[in-house]
C-alpha cells in the first residue's frame, strides 16, 4: 500500500528530530524559538499521552504495541477505501511506531536500562498563555496550554482529526458498494412483479427490440 510511505516519512522525521534533541540538549533544557509561545524543551514521558501512567513501563509499551498491530490490521482491511481516509490511518500508524521505538529501544540506547524500559522523548513546547496573574486566588501560577509533545504526537493528532472527518464518507461509500442491485425491466417490474420500494441501485433492462428474419426467396 502506497500510503505506508507516509508512515515511513513520519517515522524518519520523528526519530531524526528526537536524535537531535537527545544528542544536543540536556534533560529539561529549554530553547526559545518564538519567545514564550514556542520553545524546545527536552523532557521524557514514561507513561501514555498527556503524562498519564499506570503500572510498570513495560505494560504501557505492550499495550502500545497491541494497539499499533490493530491499526495495521484495520488499515489492511480498508486498503481500498478513499485516499484521505487511508492517509489519516497512515499518519496514526507512523506516529504510533515512532513512540513505540522510544519505549522499546531508548532504555537500552540512552539510559542503560533493559528493553521495553524506555521513555518517549518530547520537546515541542507550545504556550498561548503563560500565567494567571490577573485572576484572584490563582496568583501567578504557570499553566501550559498544551503538553510537551513530539512529531509522532502531532502526526497522531492530525491522523485522528482526519479519521473523524473522513470516516462518514468512507462508510457511505462502503454501504453503496455492498448494497444489492435490483434488476427491473422497462415497465418497472421484477419477474413480472411491480418493483418494491428500495434504496438499492437499480439496473433497468430494456426489452429486446423485435427482429424479423429475412425472407428466403422461394425457388422457382
Amino acid at each position: 500500500m502506497r500510503v505506508l510511505w507516509l508512515s515511513l516519512c513520519v517515522l524518519i522525521v520523528d526519530q531524526f528530530t528526537k536524535w537531535l534533541v537527545v544528542t544536543n540538549m540536556v534533560r529539561y533544557e529549554s530553547i526559545p524559538v518564538l519567545g514564550d509561545w514556542l520553545k524546545l524543551t527536552y523532557t521524557r514521558n514514561p507513561g501514555m499521552a498527556f503524562g498519564l501512567s499506570f503500572g510498570p513501563p513495560w505494560m504501557v509499551t505492550v499495550l502500545a504495541v497491541a494497539a499499533t498491530l490493530l491499526i495495521c490490521v484495520y488499515l489492511w482491511n480498508v486498503r481500498r477505501a478513499d485516499g484521505p481516509f487511508r492517509l489519516s490511518l497512515a499518519l496514526i500508524l507512523g506516529g504510533a511506531l515512532g513512540n513505540i521505538i522510544d519505549r522499546v529501544a531508548y532504555g537500552v540506547l540512552y539510559d542503560g536500562l533493559g528493553w521495553f524500559q524506555g521513555q518517549v522523548v518530547d520537546f515541542v513546547h507550545v504556550d498561548l498563555y503563560n500565567g494567571w496573574a490577573d485572576l484572584p486566588l490563582l496568583g501567578t501560577r504557570y499553566v501550559s496550554l498544551f503538553p510537551i509533545w513530539n512529531v509522532a504526537d502531532m502526526s497522531i493528532v492530525a491522523g485522528v482529526v482526519g479519521f473523524m472527518a473522513f470516516q462518514g464518507r468512507f462508510h457511505r461509500s462502503l454501504a453503496t458498494a455492498l448494497a444489492p442491485v435490483v434488476v427491473v425491466d422497462a415497465d418497472g417490474k421484477v419477474d413480472g412483479v411491480t418493483q418494491p420500494a428500495t434504496d438499492a441501485p437499480v439496473i433497468v433492462v430494456e426489452p429486446p427490440s423485435p427482429t424479423t428474419s429475412p425472407e428466403v426467396p422461394s425457388r422457382p
